[in-house]
């Protein structure tokens, strides 16, 4: 009786502790062409093990495999595996908006876009504002900036507002700018340009910081509404292969949603989150300190600054003129003091700084800020990042090395703008512009991303780009400025280890190996074999994410 009392009295101590007890569990995925970085070489093997979130062995075709009832087998079916990829630089509540709102990628005219418009909002009939994302007015026939005008044809009382492809200018149709309270008078900001015709009147396009005189009269979304987007945003992008994202730009409360989701497991996949700079109570935040989930999906220990606009839409700060726009050199979105001012700031608390920069001059800028201040605040060991590092100067490009910067590039940005960079830049400057190949010549790391919803998220489109510098049609022959291409070897790193490191979580992802998270993807093509110009149409068929099946095609 004394030992079944002490077998009972067993049984029920652990049964109070099963609520917090989690059994392990460990699977094998069997019969794979595995492929993984070891060092600085590619390594291949045939099976991969993990226990709940982390990895126990890979196998090598020589392996004996372990065997055990008590571990669940996958067969592979011969498909590729490799480490899920990781994207340095995208927007995942815009990118969840934008599968919300109008599309208008890849329209082929002002009208196109209209139309496009029109059918959303016949579908979206309760929606008080009407808005959208993704046109291009350089991909139109006519190549000029739309106008109010012609969204006034169709929609005369209700307020539209489209953004740009690159998010750096805005299209306001009348009603939208009567309720943002925009005249002949009003004054364009720092930072920004309201675009006016020959009368000075607002022609419905607003570039970079006038933006915000219409996004002020549009209701925010509630703490609540943004958790929503954000989960459909990330198991958006769990079926593109991607396994952690580096959010470039949060306020507080996009912040606060994220660490909500963490902390109710509603995350399927990482996050590390870069506070935008400045935005609402960035000071407080900053002095609350950096954030990182116990299981590591979550983590905030980064800002953002931007330091110019964007390319397409001149806004981007070049230091000659443009060669397409006489008397026109770009914005810089802060003062020169006030940008060394939130480095600065950023730097002595310890938080590491990306900064977007996409002209030559807004490259300048940043670079010699941080030599002065990662010297003054001894952060050299932060990995601070310039977010583009898209046209710089060919003197520029080995400061990276030298400050221990990264580059944060990606590389479909080359083979969208092929058809208007050198317009803008002309010969000379053109050659320091999407520099890949003389950045990883000048020891810099390239942490790869897409900048969607800019771009696709899709991150096999960027792997193409970046290795055969042509579009999804091969064009142009041989690749746009081919000195530039990087290696597939090379340019896999971008996307997974180069890429984790840029994050500070090098230890945990971007590569398989024992101890290390259980994050890797099962392709239906082997990227390491397929024709390189097909590398773009590979796809997704399992994605996995801390040990959980996330994506399932």
């Amino acid at each position: 009786m004394k030992s079944l009392s002490s077998a009972v009295k067993v049984a029920l101590f652990l049964a109070t502790l099963s609520p917090a007890i989690a059994i392990a569990k460990t699977t094998l995925i069997t019969n794979i062409q595995g492929y993984t970085i070891n060092g600085q070489n590619l390594e291949s093997f045939s099976a991969i093990a993990f226990t709940d979130d982390k990895i126990d062995k890979i196998y090598s075709a020589k392996d004996a495999l372990p065997s055990s009832n008590k571990i669940t087998i996958i067969d592979g079916e011969g498909k590729t595996l490799i480490p899920g990829l990781i994207d340095s630089h995208g927007h995942i509540l815009s990118y969840g908006l934008s599968l919300l709102r109008a599309d208008l990628v890849n329209t082929t005219s002002e009208q196109d876009a209209i139309n496009k418009t029109l059918d959303y909002a016949k579908n979206n009939t309760e929606l008080t504002w009407i808005q959208g994302r993704g046109w291009n007015q350089t991909q139109w026939p006519s190549n000029a900036f739309p106008t109010a005008e012609s969204l006034d044809k169709y929609f005369p009382d209700q307020p539209v507002w489209l953004d740009r492809v690159d998010g750096h200018a805005g299209w306001a149709n009348s009603k939208a700018m009567a309720l943002a309270g925009i005249t002949k008078d009003t004054v364009s900001p720092d930072g920004g340009e309201i675009i006016k015709d020959k009368n000075g009147m607002p022609t419905g396009v607003f570039i970079d910081n006038a933006m915000d005189l219409i996004n002020k009269s549009i209701a925010p979304l509630t703490v609540k509404e943004q958790k929503q987007v954000l989960v459909k945003a990330m198991d958006s992008l769990a079926s593109f292969g991607l396994t952690s994202v580096h959010d470039a730009g949060i306020d507080t409360d996009n912040l606060n949603a994220f660490k909500a989701l963490s902390q109710e497991n509603a995350m399927s996949i990482r996050v590390n989150a870069m506070l935008y700079l400045p935005s609402p109570n960035w000071q407080q935040t900053l002095a609350s300190g950096q954030y990182r989930s116990k299981d590591d999906m979550f983590t905030f220990n980064s800002v953002k600054i931007q330091a110019d606009g964007a390319l397409g839409s001149r806004g981007a700060a070049l230091i000659e003129d443009y060669s397409d726009h006489a008397g026109h050199k770009g914005l810089l979105l802060n003062t020169p003091k006030e940008f060394e001012n939130l480095v600065d700031t950023s730097m002595q608390q310890g938080f590491q700084v990306n900064s977007h920069a996409i002209g030559d001059h807004a490259n300048k800028l940043v670079l010699d800020t941080y030599e002065k201040y990662i010297k003054a605040t001894k952060t050299g060991a932060l990995r601070h990042r310039v977010e583009h590092a898209q046209v710089l100067r060919i003197e520029d490009i080995p400061r990276f090395a030298e400050l221990d910067v990264i580059a944060a590039m990606q590389a479909t940005h080359a083979t969208s703008d092929k058809n208007m960079a050198q317009d803008r830049l002309g010969p000379n400057r053109i050659l320091g512009a999407y520099a890949w190949r003389k950045l990883l010549d000048a020891n810099a790391v390239i942490a790869a991303g897409s900048d969607f919803p800019v771009e696709s998220p899709n991150p096999f489109f960027g792997l193409h780009a970046s290795i055969t510098r042509q579009d999804h049609k091969n064009s142009p022959q041989g690749g746009w400025f081919a000195d530039e291409k990087m290696t597939p070897l090379e340019s896999f790193r971008s996307f997974t280890l180069d890429a984790a490191y840029s994050g500070h979580q090098e230890n945990i992802i971007g590569s398989l190996a024992k101890g290390k998270k259980a994050d890797f993807i099962l392709l239906d093509k082997n990227l390491f074999t397929i024709p390189e110009q097909d590398i773009w149409t590979i796809k997704v068929d399992k994605t996995w994410v801390n040990g959980k099946l996330v994506y399932k095609k």
